[in-house]
Order: C-alpha cells, then structure tokens, then sequence
C-alpha cells in the first residue's frame, strides 16, 4: 500500500511540515511518487517513522536517529529490543520520579522543613503518601491519630532521623530472632515485640489491646504484610504472635 503525505501526517499525528523536514534532511525520504510527482510512503516508510518518532519522543536529536537507523544490521527487531531497552530505563526514572514526589508531598503533609536532599535521605523508597492518606480517611477522627499529628509536627530532621534508625534497628533485631528460632513467646521475642510498642507510643499512646489489633493488621492488610515478608519470609506472622503474648504478658 502507499499513502500521501497527508495520510501519514494523520496516522502518526505529526504534522505535514514535519513530515517535509523529515524528507529534506534525508531522515525519512519516500522513493515513490504519484502519477502527479507526490510523495507516496509505503509500509516500510511508516515502519521507519514510527521508529523516528519514538526515538524523538525519547529526546534523541534527529540527527543520532539517523544515525542510529543506519546502523548495519538495524533491523526491526533490533530496534525493538533496543526500544524495549529504553522504555524501561525510562520507566525506571519515571518510578523514581513518582517516588521523590511522594516524598516531598508527604514532608509537606507533616509540616518538616527539610531541603531535597535531607528528604532523599530520610524517607525509604517504599513510602508513600497514599499510606498516610488513608491512615487520615480511616482513623483521622480518632485521639491516636491526632495525636500523632500533633508529635510529629514538632519533629526535627534529627527527630525523623532516629525513628528511621530505630526502624531499621529493630527489623535487623526481628529477624535475627526469628531466623535463630526464637518462639514467639520467647522471652527475647517479648522483650522484641515490647520494643515495637514502644516505637508505636513514639507516636501516639497505644494500648496493649490496640498494639494486638496492630499485630492483626500485619496479617489481614496485605501491603504490611508484604512490608515484613520482604524482611523474612513468616516474619510477620511471627511478629503477630509475638505482639499477642507480650500483651498478654503485660495485662496479666
């Protein structure tokens, strides 16, 4: 089949002039001609700008395009590897992207005055400001979570600092027990799930039935227990029984 040069300005969404430019720079010059002395692109011509058009969507100026069309041995498939290539080093950045932005919006959210770079430093990759936006819709009009609210907007950099440190201490601590076989209701996974209140109250007062209803939580809300099940596999199960016999330890 071939086609005008309106036709193909269509197809592809691009305008005629563009079209032209393409052919004068010799990018993309269609050998056949109408009875009348129009271009006529082919199939193999659409093939090639669809390859342009990628290529530039992606930023490369038209003149490495050319080049990298002429390549020896550029064949479709080549290229499609090669475009496959980039998309996904694109939606790598993009995904970071999304990340730095749900970062700074939730520093926002909590009122910390911190630059860029302390914000990159502070919070993990996994947050995100749709957890505290649903946090907000489900408990937002109870005395924990404003509570919380109002500690943690008087946090310093230092202040949010410690917690990730303390975090990450003690998911390190969590772990070891388990992986050595600690039982859940061994007086080290006590002493562990008692240490995990205490990052709770860090926050807001969480009673001992509360801290159990957390422990739950770990198990029927899937993304926490994804959270502990990419720490160690049966971790958040552990967690759950032994969060359960430290309140129980501690009501008694």
């Amino acid at each position: 089949m071939s086609y005008s040069v309106g036709q193909v300005a269509d197809l592809a969404g691009v305008t005629i002039r563009t079209l032209h430019h393409y052919g004068q720079i010799g990018l993309l010059e269609p050998q056949d001609r109408s009875p009348t002395g129009y271009r006529q692109y082919s199939d193999a011509d659409l093939n090639r700008l669809q390859h342009i058009l990628f290529y530039r969507e992606l930023g490369f100026p038209l003149t490495e395009i050319a080049a990298i069309l002429s390549k020896p041995g550029a064949t479709a498939r080549a290229h499609l590897r090669r475009q496959h290539e980039l998309l996904t080093q694109r939606i790598a950045r993009l995904t970071d992207m999304v990340a730095a932005v749900e970062k700074e919006l939730e520093a926002h959210s909590m009122g910390i005055a911190l630059t860029p770079q302390e914000k990159f430093e502070i919070f993990g990759p996994n947050y995100s400001e749709n957890y505290e936006m649903e946090a907000e819709e489900r408990w937002g009009d109870t005395p924990a979570w404003q509570q919380s609210q109002t500690r943690t907007q008087a946090f310093t950099k230092q202040d949010w600092v410690k917690v990730k440190q303390d975090e990450d201490d003690l998911n390190r601590r969590l772990v070891a027990a388990m992986t050595a076989g600690a039982a859940p209701n061994s007086d080290e996974a006590l002493d562990l799930a008692e240490a995990h209140h205490r990052s709770i109250e860090v926050f807001y007062d969480c009673p001992y039935p509360m801290h159990r209803g957390l422990g739950d939580m770990y198990l029927a809300d899937e993304r926490f227990t994804r959270t502990y099940e990419e720490l160690a596999p049966g971790l958040a199960q552990w967690l759950r029984d032994a969060v359960h016999a430290n309140a129980d330890r501690q009501e008694r």
